[in-house]
Parts: structure tokens; C-alpha cells; sequence
């Protein structure tokens, strides 16, 4: 079984936030689904996206939300559960609800390298706005939100410099920018390394495959 992002419910919900619909959850979850899970050799189901109350147990469980984790609480009525974390600070807030790893973020590379483009702006902060609420950023710095992919992609590509943290900042990188910081949590930008989708996929089969054996 896989539940993610085109289960009904999630698709309600998604709708229902108007261009919040753009978020790194959606497409993180389109690119497991079709470069992760086709890779891995499991009998364990997917969980891919949040949607509370929708799961089941003896699954691999996707946690997107690294600010608020506890948002995953309700998984504690599931057994048997592997939780796939993108920063490893994510493993300890979750590891109440099963066995917790650390998985780098990853993106299909080839993907990203064709919106390469030549540099023609600046500065730019790329996110959620809520996520750069309450932070002074320099004057002259652009903003780039709810946006689909490809256009905020296309966009990204243009700046030399760009405040980004997550897959965001991976897929700028591959574009040729700088990565500024501006998260406190991540003052360190190299924290965002690239890593491919295939790679990823890899890395998650090794760690299943000593979790299978009973090895922790």
C-alpha cells in the first residue's frame, strides 16, 4: 500500500490552502514515488505525505516537517514503523513513534539542470512566506513563493544568490547559486548537499536492509 500525495484527502486539503498547494511536501512526495519506491525492495508500505488519521502499520513513513514533528503524533497508534528523516535533529523528536533514520534530502538531478539559465538578478528568498516572517533581509531582496515547480524553478535559476534551506536550496545549488543563510536552525548552508533521488534510494535500501536483520 502507498498512500500519498494524489490520495483524496490530501488532495482536499491541498486545495482548500490556495497557493500554500505548492509546497515541498507535494513534490518531495511525487519524486519518491517515481525515482525511491520503484528502487527499494521492501514488503513495508509507503507513507509518503501527512494526512492524520489516513495510515497503516509495518510502513515507511515520510516526515516533511522538521519545525513541528509532533505534527506525526498520531502515527503513534500504527505499529512497526520506519520514519525517513531529512535532518537528523528529526530523528530524536520522532523516534517515540518507531525506528528513526536519517535519509539525505535528495532530487532527481537531471530534472533541476535543465532550468539552468544565465544569472540576470541578484538576491532572492525562495519559500513559504511564513517562513521569512520576522526576518530582516537586505533591501533589494526579491521574493519568490507559491509558485509550481517548473515556474519557481525557471525563476530560481536567474539569481546568483538565494535564501533557501531544504530541497529548495538543493535544487538552487544545482543551478548554479549561492546559498545564503537565514533559518537559525541551518547557519551552515553546506548542510544542503546534492544528492540524487537514485542515490537516496540506495542509501534507503542499505538501511532497511540492517533494520530487516535485526541489527538495531
Amino acid at each position: 500500500m502507498i498512500i500519498n500525495h494524489n490520495h483524496p484527502q490530501y488532495k482536499r486539503k491541498l486545495e482548500s490552502i490556495g497557493n500554500g498547494k505548492y509546497n515541498g511536501a507535494y513534490y518531495y512526495s511525487k519524486e519518491i514515488c517515481e525515482y525511491i519506491i520503484p528502487q527499494v525492495k521492501t514488503d513495508r508500505n509507503w507513507i509518503t505525505v501527512n494526512i492524520p488519521n489516513v495510515g497503516c502499520g509495518h510502513s515507511i513513513v515520510f516526515i516533511h516537517n522538521n519545525l513541528h514533528p509532533e505534527h506525526y503524533d498520531w502515527l503513534s497508534r500504527y505499529d512497526d514503523l520506519i520514519l525517513v528523516c531529512g535532518v537528523p535533529e528529526t530523528c530524536r523528536k520522532v523516534k517515540h513513534l518507531g525506528k528513526a533514520i536519517y535519509l539525505p534530502l535528495s532530487v532527481k538531478v537531471s530534472d533541476v539542470e535543465r532550468y539552468r539559465t544565465q544569472k540576470t538578478r541578484d538576491t532572492a528568498f525562495v519559500g513559504r512566506r511564513q517562513k521569512r516572517l520576522g526576518v530582516p533581509f537586505p533591501t533589494g531582496t526579491d521574493f519568490i513563493e507559491g509558485l509550481p515547480r517548473d515556474q519557481l524553478l525557471s525563476k530560481i535559476a536567474r539569481y546568483k544568490r538565494v535564501y533557501a534551506v531544504g530541497r529548495t536550496a538543493i535544487e538552487a545549488k544545482i543551478l548554479g547559486c549561492e546559498i545564503l543563510p537565514y533559518d537559525e536552525r541551518f547557519p551552515d548552508t553546506s548542510v544542503w548537499e546534492i544528492v540524487d533521488s537514485s542515490e537516496a534510494a540506495k542509501m534507503l535500501q542499505v538501511q532497511l536492509d540492517v533494520i530487516d536483520r535485526g541489527e538495531i
